[in-house]
């Protein structure tokens, strides 16, 4: 069964600095109507940063959650702008550090209402030269032992989705480059 959905019309609900919401009708394989509400947003990139055993994590407070989180660094992609650039961009910045960057993965954190799509790279020589956050922004910046850092996934401390996907990534990565 095809169960692509045809867009009949589009309508921009609200547009934002970062994120915009519209209404789209559509035509389902079955021939019916329905109406699809989803958020644009421009994606995002992150980088994994991992030192003699220990993952580079930053901690901040995210006002949709209420609370601070532990992440890897991160940000928003600029439009049309490449999400390794981008990833570079946003390590130096929140972290001080510049690499080298191997993509690890890309994914689509919440695909029931969102295209937004973060992508994933791997630090590899790196150096630091120095954090320059942004205006407005504050971050801690804590390298975390591997194994503290599957106890806190596991505890529910570290709940950012882009940060256990590039964990485990990593971990299956690197212990299959092991059995080899």
């Amino acid at each position: 069964m095809n169960l692509k959905e045809k867009k009949l019309s589009s309508k921009t609900l609200y547009s934002g600095k970062i994120i915009s919401l519209n209404l789209d009708e559509v035509e389902l394989p079955n021939g019916k109507k329905a109406y699809r509400e989803y958020v644009r947003h421009s994606g995002g990139a992150s980088v994994l940063l991992v030192d003699n055993g220990k993952i580079l994590l930053v901690k901040q407070f995210r006002y949709a959650y209420n609370k601070e989180i532990y992440e890897i660094p991160a940000g928003k992609l600029n439009v049309n702008e490449d999400p390794k650039i981008a990833a570079a961009r946003e390590l130096e910045e929140e972290t001080g550090y510049r690499a080298e960057l191997v993509h690890m993965a890309s994914i689509y954190p919440t695909p029931g209402y969102t295209d937004e799509i973060i992508h994933i790279y791997l630090a590899e020589k790196f150096e630091f030269v120095g954090q320059r956050l942004d205006e407005g922004e504050f971050l801690n910046c804590h390298f975390i032992d591997i194994k503290t850092v599957l106890k806190m996934i596991e505890d529910g401390e570290i709940t950012d989705a882009k940060t256990i996907i590039a964990v485990y990534k990593y971990i299956l990565i690197t212990s299959c480059q092991q059995r080899v």
